[in-house]
């Protein structure tokens, strides 16, 4: 591997990347590229997020990431007062309509 010096005098290279830290910016650029590309549902192609300015990248995964948030809150919260028709022990539970008419209506069968 090519070792690279730095001929400043803070001993920094470009940008402040060095050597070290290179392998995991762009694991964390791909990875947000990927994750626009995904959950962006086929509204962007993989070479159109790439090429995108920094800014509208950033903040287009913000927005996504924000959905996703807030329709996971949703559904958290949805589940304290939706009902089920499986009850504690694993064993099905008829519908109330079915309940409140038994013995009003019994089956004839001809």
């Amino acid at each position: 591997m090519l070792k690279l010096e730095s001929i400043s005098q803070l001993g920094l290279t470009f940008f402040g990347l060095t050597s070290d830290t290179i392998p995991q910016t762009r694991a964390a650029i791909f990875r947000q590229i990927h994750q626009i590309v995904f959950h962006g549902n086929g509204g962007y192609d993989w070479e159109t997020v790439y090429n995108m300015p920094i800014w509208l990248r950033r903040f287009t995964f913000s927005e996504i990431q924000k959905y996703y948030d807030d329709e996971k809150k949703s559904y958290e919260n949805k589940g304290d007062g939706s009902k089920t028709i499986i009850d504690e022990n694993g064993q099905v539970k008829a519908p109330e309509f079915l309940s409140n008419a038994k013995g009003k209506h019994p089956a004839k069968y001809k």
